[in-house]
């Protein structure tokens, strides 16, 4: 499949620990009015639209620190780009990293709200981050990402730790 910049991309980063010998990810949950009731199928991987002539990593590691306040830091493992049931492109990369989700500070966005009230609200972009155990990480994962999930899996699986290498 071929993609072109002129599509609309996003690129984001999917950071991975070990929690007593268990593969967990951090996801974050979107913030404002739409999301705040739904949990499953609504959490994301930290991500945002990459500018022109942004690179896609340069980009990823940019909306990480806009969505979160934090830096990931870590070995970025490129795990793929894949198509959303909305057309976009979505560019990831794995890091193993402990990042502290409770720290979590949120750029934010204007929004009328309630609709056609004429009022305009500010939100965060980000309302909150977790840990998740693949498994849960599946049932709360917006379904377009999902495959992000098996390509990071399948990234471990060719190491003989299970873990990532070390950057040289």
């Amino acid at each position: 499949m071929s993609f072109s910049r002129s599509m609309l991309q996003s690129a984001g980063i999917l950071l991975f620990k070990y929690a007593d010998g268990e593969l967990q990810v951090m996801l974050v949950h979107p913030g404002g009015p739409f999301w705040s009731a739904k949990d499953q199928g609504a959490w994301s991987i930290p991500k945002g639209l990459i500018d022109a002539n942004e690179e896609p990593l340069a980009a990823a590691r940019r909306e990480f620190r806009e969505e979160t306040g934090g830096e990931a830091r870590g070995n970025f493992i490129e795990l793929g780009r894949l198509k959303q049931p909305s057309r976009k492109i979505i560019h990831v990369w794995a890091a193993e990293c402990d990042f502290d989700v409770s720290k979590i500070v949120s750029n934010t966005f204007v929004l009328e709200w309630p609709k056609n009230s004429g009022r305009l609200n500010e939100f965060p972009e980000i309302d909150r981050g977790g840990w998740f155990g693949l498994a849960e990480a599946r049932v709360r994962m917006q379904k377009g990402q999902l495959g992000f999930l098996d390509l990071l899996e399948a990234k471990l699986r060719e190491t003989r730790s299970g873990r990532l290498p070390d950057p040289d």
